[in-house]
């Protein structure tokens, strides 16, 4: 099924710095469900971007744009060009990893811009989550992350996709229930109708 009658673009973000791990494995699996359900794919590898640390400026809250030029500008358009995010992180030390962490910090950017404030606002977004831990509360931070920053878009996290037990880097890959459970998320998304959210709360404070 395909949204709106129209072919759906999906963005699939890679957070991890082994670019050939679990986290890769279980995004392409995502990636390939949405393929499956008609969707029309893109992939961005994080590591092999220059985003630098936001500055907490605050400069983009009057002029609704970030002082730095890096890669980040085009990774802006293309999540306004997306309906769909697949975003892909390991767990290090409770939270996502650093290549990620700082992506959605610049998410603050990009908000101040009443263009891209609104193109934002209804995304859906997948999360993979993968982790060495076999507890998968361990994840619940980076979770709990990513849907309170994604409602703060106006966006919503409509599944996330918690690996725990997974840290040789062919684990998922041969994790049967992983693999299908990823594969399911892809092909939900697309299924699914896309909500109308407002953007509300406060990501930066002093």
């Amino acid at each position: 099924m395909m949204m709106s009658g129209r072919t759906p673009r999906v963005l699939g973000v890679f957070g991890s710095p082994r670019h050939a791990g679990n986290s890769a494995t279980l995004l392409e699996e995502v990636l390939i469900g949405a393929e499956e359900g008609g969707a029309v794919v893109g992939r961005v590898l994080l590591g092999e971007k220059t985003i630098a640390p936001c500055l907490a400026c605050d400069a983009c809250s009057t002029t609704g744009a970030c002082v730095q030029r890096d890669d980040m500008q085009e990774l802006v358009s293309d999540m306004v060009a997306s309906e769909v995010w697949v975003l892909a992180t390991p767990v290090y030390w409770w939270g996502p990893s650093a290549q990620m962490k700082a992506f959605v910090d610049r998410w603050y950017g990009p908000w101040h811009d009443p263009k891209a404030r609104a193109a934002f606002a209804g995304k859906r977004a997948v999360l993979v989550v993968t982790l060495g831990d076999t507890d998968p509360k361990t994840a619940r931070h980076v979770v709990g992350m990513f849907d309170d920053a994604l409602a703060y878009l106006g966006a919503t996290l409509t599944a996330s996709v918690v690996a725990p037990g997974v840290s040789g880097p062919r684990d998922a890959a041969n994790r049967p229930d992983l693999l299908a459970a990823a594969r399911a998320a892809g092909h939900n998304v697309i299924a699914s109708p896309r909500p109308a959210q407002p953007p509300t709360g406060a990501a930066h404070q002093t």
